[in-house]
């Protein structure tokens, strides 16, 4: 049998991720296969992020990195070296709810809590893109977040909530 196949660096079985978790810089050693949802929940003790599936369908594992919605349980922690991640737990700023957030709770957004971190932070990033989403817009972007306690209707309705108070500026 060839050697020639064999990668010429050594394989890794630990790595160092460096990455900035709520504005707090972090580095760690983890087992290079380590997923970013373990990391985020075990390492870091942020536990907003949900197992669910562990096949990016349900979004109760999305977490922003460098803004964008993420699937934690798909994502390899080293994946996040170098950026910007933010959890549920990175969202409220000086003792005050996010936008989003508080619009949820105003709503009755929130039923038993499993999916809410995870849509309320694809909402963020709605929100980042298009201040101003139709009830259509919302329902489609927010198809891949599942809530198995609702129907979705209070969750549209704080979402046209958090728009309008975003763009109003009211935050």
């Amino acid at each position: 049998m060839s050697t020639d196949l064999l990668p010429e660096t050594e394989l890794r079985t630990e790595i160092t991720v460096e990455t900035t978790v709520n504005g707090q810089p972090i580095a760690r050693t983890v087992e290079a296969r380590r997923i970013l949802l373990d990391f985020i929940r075990d390492d870091l003790g942020l536990k907003g992020a949900k197992r669910s599936c562990d096949s990016q369908v349900c979004g109760a594992c999305t977490v922003l990195v460098d803004g964008l919605p993420v699937s934690s349980c798909c994502t390899l922690a080293y994946e996040a070296t170098g950026k910007q991640v933010t959890t549920i737990e990175g969202l409220a700023r000086n003792g005050s709810l996010d936008p989003v957030q508080a619009a949820f709770i105003e709503e009755s957004a929130i039923q038993c809590g499993f999916c809410t971190p995870g849509m309320v932070l694809a909402v963020k990033t709605l929100l980042a893109e298009n201040p101003d989403p139709t009830r259509e817009e919302i329902a489609q972007n927010l198809s891949s977040n599942l809530c198995r306690c609702t129907g979705y209707w209070n969750i549209i309705d704080a979402v046209e909530r958090a728009a309008a108070r975003l763009r109003e500026g009211n935050e």
